[in-house]
């Protein structure tokens, strides 16, 4: 089993870099299926009426285990790493949810292996699609749901922790608390950083010149990198994330790269994404929660140029750029997701050095 102590994100620094997109093919889960069935019948509910795969793209195998009442939303972690961290997602989950915050109640969460050979998380269902399926279907009106978005992200920031970066498993199994591994935020800022420079520069992603630039700029904001304490971070906000419709939010999902951090962090994940007139909407939402953190501007660039680059890792090592049409991350919108991804690391880079407003995003 692998620690996540150094960690900055786990699809970009996890050694089984080609486990984080999974190809449901029905041949490759016969074995799987079998055991997750017997497994869900004797350790959680028995007559289970029938398993679907459920199509996920990410880097867990997703399941709807359909009994004669009810159906459940059934995520595996079968990584050649034996990752335990679907137990601090669990906890997160738990943790949000009693600030008011839209997500699926977990029934059973089993990191163990004992009796299956992956991780097992079981929890509701939730009817509505991901947004992003309605945004690249062209039935999303993003705006509408933008507030939404902003009030969520500044209710979960009331989970406040005193240490940084990911949480530790054992401190959840052992003392049900959430426990970061670092003692500061700049320490987890960071980690790995250097490594994903080094690892964009090698591929050819990134030039000398650039990368230069980019470590220059990065430690010229280091102050802002001064926490005095940590708030809750969802890590991966994106619309693939967000369960609902135009009308409002349903479920905020996948939280298993949680991490204690920088109020903005959130907001800038999905500046990532989408344009500043999004970001508006979403400050505004979030404002009917809690004032923006001081400083929020040089901040939220800061965070949107570290988030691109550990985002830029994963989408070379994993070939994104290669990608079909269907590819949960492409969109029409964006045309070339690489040169997507480059305009925004200059547009981090401009927004630093006072060249760009957020709204200009």
């Amino acid at each position: 089993m692998i620690s996540r102590e150094n960690v900055y994100y786990w699809k970009s620094d996890r050694p089984y870099a080609a486990g984080n997109t999974h190809r449901t093919a029905a041949h490759d889960f016969v074995t799987i299926e079998s055991q997750l069935f017997d497994y869900l019948n004797q350790y959680f509910r028995e007559r289970l009426v029938e398993l679907a795969l459920a199509g996920g793209q990410g880097n867990h195998i997703t399941y709807i285990a359909n009994y004669g009442d009810k159906s459940y939303f059934v995520r595996l972690e079968n990584g050649p790493e034996k990752d335990d961290y679907m137990l601090v997602g669990s906890k997160v989950m738990e943790s949000v949810k009693s600030m008011g915050v839209p997500v699926p109640t977990v029934y059973l969460t089993d990191v163990s292996r004992l009796y299956v050979p992956f991780a097992i998380q079981v929890m509701d269902l939730i009817p509505d699609q991901d947004l992003n399926i309605l945004e690249k279907s062209g039935t999303l009106d993003v705006l509408n749901v933008a507030a939404s978005i902003g009030k969520n992200v500044a209710k979960w920031q009331s989970v406040r922790l005193d240490r940084y970066g990911l949480f530790k498993p054992e401190s959840v199994r052992d003392q049900n608390i959430l426990e970061g591994y670092h003692d500061s935020y700049e320490q987890y800022f960071f980690l790995n950083w250097d490594i994903h420079l080094d690892f964009l520069q090698s591929s050819g992603f990134l030039g000398e010149s650039k990368i230069q630039e980019l470590n220059e700029v990065v430690v010229s904001f280091r102050h802002l990198l001064q926490l005095d304490e940590g708030c809750l971070v969802h890590k991966d906000l994106a619309l693939w994330n967000i369960l609902g419709n135009n009308s409002g939010v349903s479920a905020f999902i996948d939280w298993d790269d949680a991490v204690s951090g920088d109020p903005v962090d959130d907001l800038s994940l999905l500046g990532c994404f989408h344009s500043g007139e999004v970001i508006l909407a979403v400050m505004a939402g979030y404002q009917q929660e809690k004032p923006l953190p001081e400083n929020f501007e040089q901040r939220f660039w800061l965070h949107l140029l570290r988030n691109i680059i550990f985002k830029s890792v994963i989408r070379v090592k994993g070939n994104y750029f290669d990608m079909s049409d269907k590819f949960f991350l492409n969109n029409v919108k964006n045309n070339s997701l690489e040169k997507f991804t480059l305009d925004r690391i200059d547009s981090a880079v401009k927004g630093l050095k006072g060249n760009l407003a957020v709204e200009m995003l």
